[in-house]
């Protein structure tokens, strides 16, 4: 069980040993913690009710989670990360303007986890935030060290440990054995169901620069309807159920720290369950900072290597590990927000910032080049992609140029569309229109049959590497 030796390199036939199977798991676990409950918090916030959210959040976790899957499919068809993919749409040196957004969101992420580590096991059982949240890296940083084969193993093993405890959470509040502390509060607005839904829409879609990381071992064979499938209920069935517990924590219980809630909504059953179920949520949430630093290892491997063309070794895994690791304990040093403002604010950057690439990304693969590239070309700087994907680049701007007027980042910045429309957020749907049209109008003017000749030579290669 050593560490990895592959980052952003091809992953040969012969190497693959994925399966697709451990996909649904994986993807669930993803989202079997306490963040995913504290995302059920954002409607109970601005009063929406119990029902209104849970439906606001399945709905968008459902919309949401149809890019994370079918970009899924895209690692074992290519056999790469996500974003080295990313190259045939914005150049080989022109991705880098994408890899900024998304290195946001992984850093993001593991500053948001950590906050809500540090403060919910701070208030449960009064432990210093500090060496929480330096434990807490330490344990990321191993995982994200060693690799994608321990990632899934370490995710199995969360999984197969959260279930039956929040299983009988679950059933418990069900049958009444955890009484409410007030009755049933909150109604409808348009502002507050919209934001729920974007909240929970960007929840999943800040998975998709990553999802192709953790597919990439499967067979090139795997039928891309079973990957799918299998992300696509993982990722979808997990967070449908802990955001609508964390909206009835929320409204019934009056929680406002989703780790804290789940310690008194534990020990309401019997003594001791809440600090296990604490626990064992807390140990999910690692792991998937864990995950955010290994994607985040890739994304700036990626960066490097289209700006300097350093090879990606395992050495510069490790000091970039490291080096996300420190950025993300000092952003979280700095940080005295509340939690869930912190929490929801940052989802709504990452969905402003990544909807575009996603847009761009599927349109290209699914409507343009139909899945068919030159793998080899993806690692040169001068291939059939270019240095700088023109096309690309010009629709990911118009899609982020157009989200502007509808900005909606609340006591920061509301568009004057937004405005216009009352303080509903649709303008991470304005950028995922505006970026996929303008994208395929552009490629309206290229030609990928020239291409073929190039990917022609690129499976001889390939093969004969394997």
């Amino acid at each position: 069980m050593a560490i990895e030796h592959k980052s952003i390199d091809y992953i040969a036939e012969d190497e693959r040993h994925g399966r697709v199977i451990d996909q649904t798991p994986f993807w669930f676990l993803g989202n079997f913690h306490f963040f995913t409950i504290a995302i059920g918090f954002v409607g109970p916030t601005m009063g929406l009710s119990f029902g209104f959210t849970s439906l606001a959040g399945a709905l968008g976790i459902l919309f949401g989670t149809l890019f994370v899957a079918f970009h899924a499919s895209q690692g074992a068809e290519l056999g790469l990360p996500q974003m080295i993919q990313s190259r045939a749409q914005f150049g080989y040196r022109g991705v880098v303007v994408v890899l900024i957004g998304t290195l946001f969101t992984f850093v993001g992420f593991n500053v948001a986890d950590s906050v809500l580590v540090a403060n919910g096991l701070n208030g449960m059982l009064g432990w210093n935030e500090t060496w929480v949240t330096l434990a807490a890296a330490a344990i990321a940083i191993g995982i994200a060290v060693y690799g994608h084969d321990w990632l899934h193993r370490i995710f199995r093993a969360c999984f197969w440990v959260c279930l039956p405890l929040y299983t009988l959470l679950t059933l418990a509040i069900a049958v009444g054995r955890v009484p409410p502390m007030h009755p049933a509060t909150g109604g409808f607005t348009w502002v507050a169901f919209i934001a729920q839904f974007a909240a929970s829409a960007a929840y999943n879609i800040t998975y998709a620069p990553s999802v192709s990381d953790y597919s990439r071992y499967l067979p090139r064979h795997t039928r891309p309807h079973h990957i799918i499938l299998a992300v696509f209920v993982g990722a979808t069935s997990a967070a449908i159920w802990l955001i609508s517990l964390g909206a009835w924590l929320a409204t019934r219980l009056g929680a406002s720290d989703g780790l804290v809630a789940l310690h008194d909504a534990g020990n309401a059953l019997f003594t001791g369950f809440g600090v296990l179920m604490a626990l064992a949520s807390v140990t999910a949430l690692v792991a998937v900072m864990g995950l955010n630093a290994y994607s985040g290892m890739l994304t700036v491997v990626t960066a490097l290597n289209s700006l300097f063309e350093v090879h990606p070794t395992p050495r510069l895994r490790i000091v970039t590990i490291l080096a996300l690791a420190a950025v993300w304990i000092a952003v979280t040093f700095a940080i005295t927000a509340n939690a869930i403002a912190l929490l929801f604010a940052a989802l709504t950057i990452m969905l402003y910032l990544l909807v575009p690439w996603t847009a761009v990304n599927l349109a290209d693969y699914f409507f343009v080049r139909r899945g068919r590239y030159a793998i080899t070309h993806l690692f040169m700087p001068h291939g059939i992609y270019g240095a700088w994907g023109v096309r690309g680049l010009l629709a990911y701007i118009l899609g982020f140029l157009a989200t502007l007027p509808f900005f909606v980042l609340p006591d920061v910045y509301t568009g004057p569309a937004a405005r216009a429309l009352g303080g509903v957020d649709v303008g991470w749907l304005v950028g995922l229109i505006v970026s996929g049209a303008s994208y395929l109008a552009l490629c309206r003017s290229l030609d990928v049959s020239k291409e073929s000749a190039a990917i022609a030579e690129s499976e001889r290669v390939l093969r004969n590497t394997d």
